[in-house]
């Protein structure tokens, strides 16, 4: 940690890791597929060429972000990490949408569905960390839409007609 401004700043490109794959995935969803069964195909894909590092990084950043429940420095690493996510979650529902980025129910429905996403990640990461069995990654996909879904009222999961 010499090599950072801080110890709890060497956290920082841990979750922003987690959150990199993560917006890939939102930024490649296809128009014609829900988000459970988008979500269920890249998660299988990871799990399927994912090296022994890359789940490695993974647990990683599952336990940073379960330490950021009591580290603030940490938290802070994490909520930043949150903030781009709902940045770049308005612009992608704003293109599934076909609506502008910066109107404000889109903004709204950004806002929600990151928080979700954040909820989601806090709760699925800790449930893992305590060996909880998940249910597989077929649930970990449906419990991820179900949260966009509830938080966005319903606005956001479901394919939609392909907007230019």
């Amino acid at each position: 940690w010499r090599h950072f401004r801080s110890k709890e700043s060497c956290a920082e490109p841990i979750v922003a890791q987690s959150v990199a794959w993560e917006l890939a995935v939102l930024r490649s969803w296809p128009p014609h597929l829900s988000l459970e069964e988008h979500f269920a195909t890249e998660i299988n894909e990871f799990a399927r060429r994912a090296s022994t590092a890359d789940r490695l990084d993974t647990l990683l950043a599952m336990r940073m972000i379960r330490l950021a429940d009591d580290e603030p420095s940490i938290r802070t690493a994490w909520l930043m990490a949150c903030d781009q996510v709902e940045r770049e979650m308005t612009a992608i529902i704003a293109r599934r949408l076909g609506r502008p980025a910066a109107t404000h129910e889109v903004r709204l429905a950004g806002a929600a569905a990151s928080a979700a996403f954040r909820v989601i990640n806090e709760d699925i990461g800790a449930a893992s960390l305590s060996g909880v069995n998940l249910g597989g990654l077929t649930e970990v996909s449906a419990r991820i839409a179900q949260a966009v879904r509830t938080a966005t009222g319903g606005h956001i999961g479901d394919p939609v007609p392909h907007v230019s």
